[in-house]
């Protein structure tokens, strides 16, 4: 069994090198069981030192050039040669106990995919009731966090990976058609609660609440046309880090 652990990195220098220690240090879970691992960081046309850092960490770094994250995403998956994928934000910290969680599901069986809950650092009050609030909506619903995404190989590029019409909210569309896959497989999606996924608050402040109002308000009343503009989504993508 060989896992690929991606992380699509767009100006990421400053947190960049934290995650790869700990992605690094995590993948002693699948280690424990004879499996092997790669790290591969996909440089989203980045002008910072994302790609220097990856490489001094030992990562496979490979480029894509139109700052999107879903084709950061898929552009990483294209290079993976493991038999499961994980997606993981560049701003996130998984443990060790994470990814041990994930081996268990991936022996046993019956999962194709699966996510984690989340636990934001730090003392950002809005935003720790704001994941209250996710994770228990992702737990109900099997809702996948594009912070930490793992999927069967073959069965992502068999749905067509993450939809490169979206430059927010790729994630939910993806667990949309992972659930309809699911249903003709006869296996089931995940989410893991027992060692929550540590990642940063940093959208929270670095953005005002009106921010993101306004694009929640975008996404109620034109949904899709919300979620397909970059100027929409410009949260993830005016370069604030």
């Amino acid at each position: 069994m060989k896992i690929s652990i991606i992380i699509p990195a767009f100006n990421e220098e400053r947190l960049l090198g934290t995650t790869l220690q700990h992605v690094r240090a995590a993948t002693e879970a699948f280690a424990r069981r004879g499996w092997t691992s790669e790290v591969i960081v996909c440089d989203n046309n980045s002008t910072d030192r994302t790609a220097a850092i990856a490489r001094e960490f030992g990562a496979t770094v490979v480029f894509e050039p139109v700052n999107q994250i879903a084709r950061a995403r898929n552009r990483g998956a294209e290079a993976a040669r493991g038999d499961w994928l994980i997606f993981v934000d560049a701003d996130s910290q998984p443990e060790v106990a994470l990814f041990a969680d994930v081996a268990e599901q991936i022996a046993g069986g019956r999962c194709l995919a699966g996510g984690s809950t989340v636990r934001m650092t730090g003392n950002h009050r809005t935003a720790h009731a704001a994941v209250r609030l996710w994770n228990g909506l992702s737990r109900w619903r099997r809702l996948l966090a594009g912070s930490f995404v793992f999927v069967e190989a073959k069965v992502f590029r068999e749905i067509g990976g993450f939809s490169q019409e979206l430059f927010a909210g790729e994630e939910l569309e993806l667990s949309a058609r992972l659930h309809a896959f699911a249903k003709r497989d006869g296996r089931r999606i995940v989410i893991l609660h027992r060692h929550p996924l540590v990642t940063s608050p940093r959208k929270m402040q670095l953005y005002r609440m009106r921010d993101h109002l306004r694009f929640i308000w975008g996404v109620a009343i034109n949904h899709r046309g919300t979620l397909a503009s970059r100027k929409a989504c410009y949260t993830w993508y005016d370069g604030r880090r």
